[in-house]
């Protein structure tokens, strides 16, 4: 398929790698972005990708209180003290709370998913499958994708970004790692939601939070 200028355009700012490159991995997966930017970072191409061994020990902990309902404190860590002082990551930092408090992830990443949790998950999926009567042959494929759904669900990383659901939060993070050119982690984070735990009225004060910021 024709790969465009901007297709192009969009791959590098996402993950700072050269333009050959880019046009490869955007034919190699006939255009799709997020496939692309998977394939730069396997490859090792990704600026991302060469600086994530990188460690990363300065940074900041921030909170973020919405209405005097949800709060959220977390950490995300920079390799010098002079990037964790700059704005961009700041505000960097402040998006990544607010997403928390959004969206509200269980994990940062799918790694720290233990296997346990992930395999019950499985078991649960696979029985909705069939039970649904789905093709033998096809009900592997659903329940993995149902996985993925299940990682965005709870892992942060895996998210659409609440500004831009176009957008995942890793995705997100890779291009702040390019433009500012020092590896950044999102180490932790803790929520807090009054009355969590607590048996209370139903109302949801995450989407309360994503309404309130127009999104």
């Amino acid at each position: 398929m024709s790969i465009s200028a901007a297709q192009v355009k969009e791959l590098r700012e996402r993950t700072g790698a050269g333009m050959l490159d880019c046009k490869n991995a955007l034919t190699e997966t006939n255009g799709d972005i997020d496939k692309a930017v998977d394939l730069l970072r396997e490859k090792g191409l990704s600026k991302a990708a060469k600086k994530s061994g990188r460690i990363a020990a300065e940074g900041l902990v921030d909170a973020y209180i919405h209405g005097g309902r949800i709060g959220v404190l977390i950490e995300v860590n920079a390799e010098t003290d002079f990037v964790a002082k700059t704005d961009e990551f700041k505000d960097f930092v402040k998006d990544m709370a607010m997403q928390v408090a959004a969206s509200n992830p269980k994990y940062v990443s799918k790694e720290d998913v233990p296997e346990e949790e992930v395999e019950k998950e499985r078991e649960i999926l696979t029985h909705q499958v069939i039970n649904e009567g789905k093709p033998e042959h096809i009900a592997s494929k659903i329940v993995e994708g149902r996985i993925g759904k299940f990682y965005e669900q709870i892992c942060l990383l895996e998210q659409p970004f609440i500004k831009d659901p176009s957008v995942k939060v890793k995705d997100l993070l890779n291009e702040k790692i390019a433009k500012i050119g020092e590896n950044i982690k999102i180490r932790r984070f803790v929520r807090f939601e009054v009355g969590e735990g607590l048996e209370k009225r139903e109302e949801n004060f995450a989407d309360e939070v994503a309404k309130q910021m127009g999104m």
